[in-house]
């Protein structure tokens, strides 16, 4: 018995020293999915402007151009995956995997070649134990993505979009990231980020009661268009990466949390399994007392005798 209630008091000290870790991941998690959730809605401004610009520019010209207008036979596409550096995230890395590897089979099904680039180890991780081709990639940024780091991303894509596909060019650019609606709802989606679709742009402002504005085209739209694409592919893939980001804390916040609980349940359940190994133990030596009192007074009785 004393052996039993030495394991389960080790067993306790173990699990307590985990809940004080598990606890105070899920507090630094917490303090940092503020700052990304700040970051996140600072971030969506301009973006949204952004591509309410490029879209009436595309559609206040009949410019072709790689930022607006489709391929007749789209036969490349390129596909970025948002994933974190780090692990202890629940399933949100496996959620925006699989959502890539579905948007990849769909891309496949339809006849086109598929590039892919990732940010991030856990997918890098992922795709290099299955032997899977990757373009380029990009970690150490996953938690804290500045828009420096979102340059250094698009710029392989947008010169990929520039380039003719005879010459390993792309003819469609997709990214894969986490949404970030609230602190218990993450979506994995994935959005095509060139060509921008003209019409879906143009209803969902209309949707909102918003008028698209109207420019003046200096010196032609082509040229503005050149100047708008990395622009447009960069705030876009930045706003994905904050998203990603915040989605990454609060997944992590809300899987150590059921952690700290579930650590809390099992020292519960230690301690009752130490209880009762202790009060067994404390009526095993009662016994042996008692019995032992017993057999010492049969022997006197007997010497009397």
């Amino acid at each position: 018995m004393g052996a039993q209630l030495r394991v389960y008091k080790r067993r306790i000290r173990s699990v307590t020293a985990t809940k004080k870790i598990t606890k105070a991941m899920e507090m630094i998690a917490a303090s940092r999915v503020v700052k990304a959730q700040r970051k996140v809605v600072a971030s969506a401004p301009y973006a949204t402007e952004l591509t309410r610009a490029v879209t009436a520019v595309g559609t206040g010209s009949n410019t072709k151009h790689p930022l607006t207008t489709e391929a007749e036979t789209a036969r490349r596409s390129a596909v970025l995956l948002l994933t974190s550096d780090r692990g202890l995230a629940g399933a949100f890395n496996s959620n925006a995997i699989k959502a890539a590897e579905q948007l990849t089979a769909r891309l496949e099904a339809e006849g086109k070649e598929v590039d892919t680039y990732i940010v991030g180890r856990r997918g890098v991780a992922h795709y290099n134990f299955r032997e899977r081709t990757v373009v380029e990639l990009w970690t150490g940024f996953t938690d804290e993505p500045t828009y420096a780091d979102a340059k250094t991303v698009a710029a392989p894509l947008i010169a990929a979009i520039e380039r003719d596909t005879a010459d390993g060019g792309v003819d469609e650019l997709h990214v894969v990231y986490t949404e970030f609606v609230s602190m218990m709802t993450q979506n994995a989606i994935g959005s095509r980020l060139l060509p921008l679709s003209l019409e879906e742009v143009a209803e969902e402002a209309s949707t909102k009661g918003q008028i698209l504005p109207l420019y003046d085209f200096e010196p032609s739209a082509e040229d503005v268009l050149d100047a708008l694409l990395p622009r447009y592919v960069e705030s876009r893939i930045y706003n994905a990466m904050l998203q990603s980001a915040a989605s990454k804390h609060a997944a992590t916040r809300r899987a150590m949390k059921s952690a700290t609980d579930n650590a809390g349940e099992l020292i519960n359940t230690l301690s009752r399994l130490a209880n009762a190994a202790r009060q067994a133990e404390i009526t095993q030596e009662i016994s042996e007392i008692v019995g032992g009192t017993a057999a010492l007074s049969d022997v006197n009785a007997g010497s009397d005798r």
